[in-house]
């Protein structure tokens, strides 16, 4: 039996959530090594995965199965496609820098009521999370990934309620009661996204009578499952529900402003950087490759929330005045490309859409560690309280400028490829969505370019006349990052290369070839 590498990639992190839980409350330095290494090793596992998976072979590599609960038809059943592998690789990249960046955010308070903050607990949710994730991007039993999109919940909570931002005005009992919102809002809106897939997992499980990806596609190759049309759009629909939760897709947006304004930076990364990318793959692997014909149905409404949350969160992030808002918002116009490149049905539009995952990814981690960066030193989030910061701290100013010239996909810059493919892709098929998309672009170059000016030049204002530049911690954190976008921005062979051929099978599920080109057509 070859070795277990998918289980080994999502175990490490889990026995170093353990370890890093049971090290002695005195030892908290020993524990955020300790978690540091865990999550280093599971990054060299998954370029373990990614220098074992093949691109042009099976659809499904490094395949496990093995028997769970028998009695349901319920498999431990895993395998990556090239989707599948980029994402993994995204996550065990951004886990080490999150936990950099949060080196000290979980540390004792010294405030009026002082109270313990468990620095161990912080650093095991962290990687219980990272566990549950990239287990999530390794499932194809149905039910297993079921249990790991909720189970994720449970470790996401406590990191928002637990452990907020420092940054807040009025007492801690006001903070506290903040936090305590925005994690009841998150957890209530996936739950219930959660619990109505439920139910379509049990309806898949009546109609298919099992649970396994694979075996339910070659079912349908084969003639032998054929869902009434009803019930197939019904299921879709319980399944599209909880991942535009997750996404989040307008209008189920709500709660990931309130969660990433109120966690700490490195975790308002875990949320729209990692967590919020499971939502997204789901709809690719399950949307499309379970109910093919419910999704071409269903697309013509999907492209039109999509669009509205790509117009909505834009012009909502321009007139924010906390920086973590704004850049949940934009995340929020993000998603609605993402979403809206993989309904278009396109091999350019689901390959942009793949590879907007991993760019906004990069992206979004990139400058809102530095926005942690700059508010952990002035203690404020509101943008008004900042002006001339480039001309006391400049490495972080120029470090913020990038970030956001990633966010608003400058050319050169890894999102620039996946946004342009994404958008050619919609316009092949859909040419007035793929117009009206466009303003998403202008809309996120004002407010990044506003957010830049209003806090980094102008006048110095007192407050931040003494504020400390980069550190050599906080360089470590962004420097790579800031080279993975320059990387990708102008050579991004190595990512399309593993994605395409998994999107050419995705395209198959629900039975799409791309559009003749009008010049082609007119011959």
């Amino acid at each position: 039996m070859s070795f277990p590498i998918l289980t080994a990639t999502a175990a490490v992190p889990a026995v170093g959530a353990v370890l890093t839980a049971a090290v002695p409350a005195a030892r908290r330095t020993a524990a955020k090594w300790l978690a540091l290494f865990f999550s280093l090793v599971t990054l060299a596992l998954a370029v373990v995965v990614l220098v074992r998976f093949e691109p042009g072979g099976d659809r499904y590599q490094l395949t496990e199965s093995h028997a769970w609960i028998k009695d349901f038809g319920v498999r431990y059943e895993l395998g990556v496609d090239g989707i599948g592998v980029a994402l993994i690789a995204l996550t065990a990249v951004l886990i080490p820098f999150v936990i950099l960046a949060g080196w000290h955010d979980a540390d004792p308070l010294e405030t009026k009521s002082p109270r313990w903050r468990p620095t161990q607990g912080f650093f095991a949710l962290i990687l219980m999370v990272e566990a549950m994730v990239v287990l999530s991007f390794e499932a194809t039993d149905v039910f297993l990934f079921y249990i790991l999109f909720e189970a994720m919940l449970i470790p996401m909570y406590f990191l928002i309620g637990g452990f907020g931002d420092r940054a807040h005005t009025g007492s801690d009992e006001n903070a506290a009661a903040q936090r305590s919102y925005a994690a009841v809002k998150f957890l209530l809106y996936n739950l219930v996204g959660g619990l109505i897939m439920l139910a379509a997992v049990i309806g898949l499980y009546v109609v298919a009578g099992n649970f396994s990806l694979q075996q339910i596609a070659e079912a349908r190759a084969n003639g032998s499952l054929d869902m009434a049309t009803n019930t197939e759009r019904l299921l879709f629909l319980g399944f599209f529900f909880a991942f535009a939760v997750k996404a989040p897709l307008w209008p189920l947006h709500t709660w990931l402003p309130n969660a990433m304004g109120e966690a700490t930076a490195p975790v308002a990364v875990l949320i729209t950087a990692v967590v919020d990318k499971v939502g997204t793959f789901a709809m690719l692997r399950f949307c499309l490759g379970l109910f093919p014909e419910a999704s071409e149905w269903a697309t013509p409404v999907i492209l039109v929330l999509a669009l509205i949350s790509i117009v909505y969160g834009a012009l909502v992030a321009v007139g924010q005045r906390d920086i973590k808002r704004l850049v949940a918002y934009a995340s929020i116009s993000h998603f609605g490309f993402i979403v809206m490149g993989i309904f278009a049905m396109t091999s350019q539009g689901q390959s942009g859409a793949t590879l907007y995952m991993v760019n906004h990814g990069i992206s979004t981690a990139a400058l809102m560690l530095v926005a942690g960066f700059l508010i952990s030193r002035r203690g404020s989030r509101l943008i008004a309280d900042y002006g001339g910061v480039q001309k006391v701290a400049p490495v972080l100013a120029g470090t913020f400028l990038v970030g956001g010239l990633a966010t608003l996909s400058l050319p050169g810059l890894a999102p620039f490829v996946s946004e342009f493919l994404v958008l050619v892709g919609t316009f092949s098929r859909y040419p007035v969505v793929g117009i009206i998309a466009t303003t998403g672009i202008v809309l996120a170059a004002l407010y990044t370019l506003v957010l830049y000016q209003r806090t980094m030049t102008g006048p110095v204002k007192a407050e931040v006349a003494k504020m400390p530049d980069l550190r050599a911690r906080e360089l470590l954190v962004v420097a790579p990052l800031i080279a993975l976008l320059l990387f990708l921005g102008v050579f991004p062979k190595p990512l399309t290369d593993i994605v395409n051929p998994a999107v050419k099978h995705t395209l198959s599920d629900v039975q799409k070839t791309d559009p003749e080109p009008e010049a082609e057509a007119a011959k």
